[in-house]
């Protein structure tokens, strides 16, 4: 996918726009994540431990997924690596993106 979209899809020039694509691209994550969940097509270690937790905790799954991505944002950062408006934009994107993902997918295929 990454190939189709840098060949296809132009780099936007002002800052607005990229920040744009950014959201989009999350979101997209976000929707492909939750179609994937959904057809039991088997979760990733992040979303396996997304799904465990929030069964064990009960809390709703877009916190979950939050929470984990921020961590990990942090941890990263704390070992030097860098932290810019793309990578705040996934980790605190991600979570209601995954969320809103599952219950369309699920509301439109259940």
């Amino acid at each position: 996918m990454i190939d189709v979209c840098i060949r296809y899809v132009a780099t936007p020039e002002n800052y607005i726009n990229q920040i744009l694509l950014g959201a989009v691209a999350v979101a997209t994550v976000g929707l492909g994540g939750g179609i994937y969940l959904v057809a039991n097509l088997g979760a990733g270690p992040r979303d396996g431990l997304m799904i465990g937790l929030q069964k064990k905790t009960n809390l709703p799954i877009a916190l979950v997924r939050g929470t984990l991505e921020i961590s990990v944002m942090s941890v990263g950062w704390y070992l030097g690596g860098t932290v810019g408006v793309g990578t705040l934009l996934f980790a605190f994107g991600i979570g209601p993106c995954v969320a809103l993902s599952l219950f369309l997918v699920n509301r439109l295929f259940n």
